[in-house]
C-alpha cells in the first residue's frame, strides 16, 4: 500500500516500507532461530536406515540401463517392486546377471554428487 503512493520518485510513505520490511525481517529471523532450537538441534541421522534405503532403492536400476538395456533394468524394477524384493535379489532370480556384475555396475556412491564426465 505504501509503495503505490508514490509520485514522480517522490514516497512520503518510504518510512512505512522501510518500516515493514524491517518487521519482516525480523519476524524471519525470530522464525530461523525458532526452527533451529526447536527443530534442527539434536537431530541426529540414522545411518544405518539412510544406508539400507540407499541400497534398496528402486532408483538405482538407471545404473543398468547401459549395460543390460532398459527393457531388462525395467523387468528388474517392475518384479522388485511387485515381489516387495531388492533389485539384487529380482536380478539374481531373472538371471539378467550375476552378483559380481551387480556389485561392480550399480555403486550408489557413483550416481551422487557432481560427476565429471571427461573420465
Amino acid at each position: 500500500v505504501g509503495g503505490s503512493m508514490g509520485h514522480f520518485e517522490l514516497n512520503a510513505f518510504k518510512p512505512l516500507i522501510i518500516k515493514n520490511v524491517l518487521h519482516s525481517a525480523t519476524l524471519l529471523g525470530d522464525a530461523c532461530e525458532s526452527f533451529n532450537k526447536n527443530c534442527v538441534a539434536g537431530i541426529q541421522a540414522n545411518k544405518d536406515h539412510i544406508h539400507k534405503l540407499l541400497n534398496e532403492s528402486l532408483m538405482l536400476v538407471t545404473a543398468l540401463n547401459p549395460h543390460i538395456g532398459y527393457d531388462k533394468a525395467a523387468k528388474i524394477a517392475k518384479t522388485a517392486h511387485k515381489e516387495n524384493t531388492t533389485l539384487k535379489e529380482a536380478a539374481l532370480k531373472l538371471g539378467f546377471l550375476s552378483e559380481e556384475q551387480y556389485k561392480a555396475w550399480v555403486r550408489p556412491e557413483k550416481m551422487i554428487g557432481p560427476t565429471d564426465y571427461d573420465e
